[in-house]
C-alpha cells in the first residue's frame, strides 16, 4: 500500500540522507584548517582543479561515463506515478518536483565535490567505493561495514520504489487490456496485490544474471536499465510536446504549473538522451545494452501487436 511504501521509504531514505550529510559535514570539517580534523596535508579544495584540471583524463572520458550516470537518476520520474494516490497532488507533487534540483545538487554534486577535495582523483580506483576510501583515509573504523550497510538500505529503497511503481503500472496496463486482466484486481485493502507480486518476481531476473555472470552483472543491468529509462524519459518528453500542442490548439486546458523554458528545454532534454544513446556505441557494455535492448523491444512490440490482433479478432467474433 502507499502507506507501507511511504513508511519504508522514509526510514530507508533517512539512513541514506543521514550518512551522506554526515560524510559531507565531516569532509567540510577536514577541509577547514582550524578544525584540526585533517589526517594529512593532502586535503584541499584545490584538488578539484589541480593535477590535470576538471577533466584530467580528457573530456571524452566524462562523456562516456554518462551511460552509468544516467542510471543513477532512474526513479525521478516516479514522482508522477504517485499522483493517483496523493491527497493533494497539485501541492505535494509541485513541492516534490521543485526540490529535486536541490536534492541532486546536495547529495550527488555536493558529495562528489567533498570526496574529491578530501583526496585527489588518483586515490580512487575501479572496484573500490570512493566512500570507503574517504572513510579509511579519515581513520574511521569499520568504514567498509558502514558503507555496505548504507548501500544495502539504498538497494532496499530502490526495490521498494520499483515494486510500488511497477505494480501500479502493470495494473494500469491490465485495465487497458495490454496485460492479463487478472493483474488489475485489487485486494481487500485496495492494493494491486497480483501486480505487485509479479513485479517482485520479475526482480528475480537480476539474481539470475548475478549468478550467471557475477563480474559483469552490474554493468549489464545498469546499461540495459539505461536503455529502458531513456525510452521512458523520451516518451514522457514527447508526450509533453504533444500536450503543449494540444493546449495551443485549445483541445486541452493549460496547466498552471509549467516547465521553465519549454518547449526548448524539452527538445534539449531529448537531444541529451539521443547523445547518451550514441555514446553507448563506444563501449563494450554499451553495445551489449544496445543489442539486448533492441531484442527486448522487438519481443515487446511483437507481443503487443499479437495481443492487439487477438483482441481485435475477439471483438469481431462477439459482434
Amino acid at each position: 500500500s502507499v502507506k507501507v511504501f511511504g513508511e519504508a521509504e522514509f526510514w530507508f531514505s533517512m539512513i541514506k540522507v543521514t550518512a551522506i550529510i554526515g560524510m559531507i559535514l565531516i569532509g567540510i570539517g577536514v577541509l577547514l584548517p582550524f578544525t584540526g580534523m585533517a589526517p594529512g596535508p593532502g586535503s584541499s579544495v584545490s584538488n578539484l582543479w589541480n593535477d590535470g584540471g576538471f577533466f584530467p583524463t580528457g573530456f571524452s572520458s566524462a562523456l562516456l561515463s554518462l551511460q552509468i550516470v544516467v542510471f543513477a537518476y532512474v526513479g525521478v520520474e516516479l514522482v508522477g506515478v504517485t499522483a493517483g494516490e496523493a491527497d493533494n497532488p497539485k501541492v505535494t507533487l509541485r513541492k516534490a518536483i521543485n526540490t529535486l534540483p536541490f536534492r541532486i545538487g546536495l547529495f550527488y554534486v555536493g558529495a562528489l565535490l567533498v570526496i574529491l577535495s578530501v583526496q585527489g582523483w588518483r586515490h580512487y580506483h575501479a572496484g573500490q567505493s570512493p566512500f570507503v576510501a574517504v572513510f579509511q583515509y579519515l581513520n574511521i573504523p569499520a568504514a567498509a561495514g558502514i558503507v555496505n550497510f548504507i548501500l544495502l538500505t539504498a538497494a532496499l529503497s530502490s526495490c521498494n520504489s520499483g515494486i510500488y511503481s511497477t505494480g501500479r503500472m502493470v495494473r494500469s496496463l491490465a485495465q487497458r487490456g495490454d496485460a492479463p486482466s487478472g493483474l488489475q484486481n485489487l485486494s481487500s485493502r485496495h492494493v494491486p496485490m497480483l501486480a505487485i507480486c509479479f513485479s517482485a518476481l520479475t526482480m528475480g531476473v537480476g539474481v539470475l544474471v548475478n549468478y550467471l555472470s557475477p563480474d559483469k552483472a552490474f554493468a549489464y543491468i545498469t546499461s540495459v536499465s539505461t536503455i529502458g529509462i531513456i525510452f521512458v524519459w523520451g516518451s514522457i518528453l514527447v508526450s509533453h510536446l504533444v500536450y503543449r500542442k494540444r493546449v495551443a490548439e485549445g483541445v486541452l486546458p493549460a496547466s498552471d504549473y509549467r516547465l521553465p523554458g519549454a518547449p526548448y528545454t524539452t527538445v534539449l532534454a531529448l537531444a541529451f538522451l539521443a547523445l547518451v544513446v550514441v555514446l553507448l556505441f563506444f563501449s563494450d557494455d554499451g553495445r551489449t545494452a544496445i543489442l539486448v535492448g533492441a531484442i527486448w523491444f522487438v519481443i515487446v512490440s511483437l507481443g503487443y501487436f499479437v495481443h492487439r490482433g487477438d483482441r481485435a479478432t475477439e471483438v469481431v467474433v462477439r459482434h
